[in-house]
């Protein structure tokens, strides 16, 4: 196994703390609305690591919070807290909103075949948690008192931007419209641990402490819950890209002051899925759920796919054109599985074989895509229809794609109006050709393509599909 590891910015061999064992945390979900895909391609792709972990023989113990408290909307702990923002919206208590989001998102993870981790640990159950780590930084000297709240102080460390693609700039008033100064910082990256006094006066959703009634800051809760669920050392800790700063940096300086040494050897983080304007968020345009793209009549396995299809470490641009073609992918891929024939020995070295390589191919920094186009080659190669069934059943334990699942999935029809077009136009391009206008030739071929329909030239004339 090799994972880039964003620490380091290089890709490692993996080797966990305790042979054959791995400690692994994910970042959850704030539960004050409904996740949108963007979030969820995080989560699937996190999804695929566990399962690969498992599929090559690791003992995997997987912890995942859930932030049901004190998610501030902008990286100097100040803006509206995003629960009580959600409590407001719907005219529900704090914790009935909490309730309803959690189960709505475990209920799209279930249709993405997304495994529910291990532990699933709500921020609400361990205040005392919280407490008793921001005393013990306090009595070592990295934590102060100001304005009534407790903050972290980064000056006492010696590299606070450990992933090291950040700067002290970003963090300055004015960068971004969301963050206005604190005056009770020593250090304008300092973050806060606890809040006793804030400009939230109708918090709904406040505890007793050593500093007076409050709640706990953001960051603080990941720490204190992978610790009390997987001890002092983690292997692996994941997150969307936009989780690395400030919340994993801040994660890493209050973690290691508190236990003086390093704990975490690997971080994983999934970049983002952009629409065609941007960065995909809540706030803007239409809302991507997988409810609603359910309703549009998209089955969420194509989706999953269409994740697959491309590296966890590149951006991802989601478009319905681009999730057409996906679903035509996934159609066609469980058509061809499910003509198998299921009787027959199954080749035990065969799938042996070919496991081995799917573990080289995704287990090569969660090379999904490699794992696709080996599921291909043994569509294609000489085999028995059992032999591949078991192969391809094996490989779907990663995959999660419901690929032996026994359901006839419709592919595109082709009408008799977009047959006259296409056969138009594929004579408009012979004529270009014959004219030597090969520029409109091409542009022609691209129109089809923006269709979804491929032409191919073949020497028996221009053939085509839709894709």
């Amino acid at each position: 196994m090799k994972l880039f590891n964003t620490l380091t910015r290089n890709v490692e061999e993996f080797k966990p703390n305790v042979e054959g064992k791995v400690n692994m945390y994910t970042c959850g979900p704030t539960v004050y609305h409904f996740a949108h895909i963007g979030n969820l391609r995080s989560y699937i792709m996190e999804d695929v690591l566990e399962k690969t972990l498992r599929y090559a023989g690791y003992d995997v113990k997987r912890v995942m919070n859930i932030t049901d408290v004190g998610h501030l909307s902008s990286d100097a702990d100040t803006g509206e807290d995003k629960m009580l923002k959600g409590a407001k919206r719907e005219n529900k208590t704090v914790m009935d909103i909490a309730k309803f989001y959690t189960d709505a998102f475990f209920a799209d993870c279930a249709k993405l075949n997304i495994k529910t981790p291990d532990v699933v640990e709500p921020a609400t159950n361990c205040i005392d948690s919280f407490i008793e780590m921001i005393e013990k930084l306090l009595e070592k000297g990295y934590a102060y008192q100001a304005g009534e709240n407790i903050y972290f102080d980064t000056s006492k460390l010696q590299n606070y931007y450990v992933f090291g693609n950040q700067n002290e700039e970003e963090l300055m008033v004015g960068v971004r419209d969301d963050v206005t100064e604190d005056t009770n910082k020593k250090n304008k990256n300092d973050f806060v641990l606890w809040f006793t006094k804030s400009k939230f006066e109708d918090q709904a959703l406040k505890w007793d402490s050593p500093w007076g009634v409050g709640y706990p800051g953001w960051h603080i809760e990941c720490s204190c819950i992978s610790m009390k669920h997987l001890g002092e050392y983690m292997d692996i800790h994941c997150g969307g890209i936009d989780n690395m700063f400030p919340h994993h940096t801040n994660e890493i300086a209050q973690s290691e002051a508190y236990l003086g040494h390093k704990w975490c050897n690997y971080w994983f983080h999934v970049h983002h899925l952009n629409d065609q304007t941007g960065k995909m968020s809540k706030s803007k345009g239409e809302f991507l759920t997988v409810s609603l793209i359910e309703s549009k009549g998209y089955n969420p396995l194509a989706y999953r796919l269409f994740c697959l299809q491309s590296h966890y470490r590149k951006p991802l641009v989601f478009s319905y054109e681009a999730l057409d073609q996906a679903t035509g992918t996934y159609n066609k891929l469980k058509n061809r599985v499910a003509v198998l024939a299921k009787d027959g020995a199954v080749n035990e070295a065969t799938v042996a074989e070919y496991k081995a390589k799917f573990v080289e191919a995704v287990g090569n920094d969660v090379n999904t895509s490699m794992g696709i186009t080996l599921l291909y080659d043994v569509l294609k190669a000489d085999l028995d229809d059992a032999t591949k069934r078991a192969i391809i059943g094996s490989f779907d334990e990663v995959l999660g794609l419901d690929l032996l699942k026994e359901e006839v999935v419709a592919e595109p029809a082709v009408d008799a109006e977009l047959e006259a077009y296409v056969l138009a136009k594929i004579e408009e391009r012979k004529a270009a050709k014959k004219e030597k206008n090969f520029e409109l030739a091409d542009a022609i071929r691209a129109e089809l393509l923006e269709k979804g329909v491929e032409i191919k030239d073949t020497r028996e004339g221009v053939v085509w599909k839709l894709v």
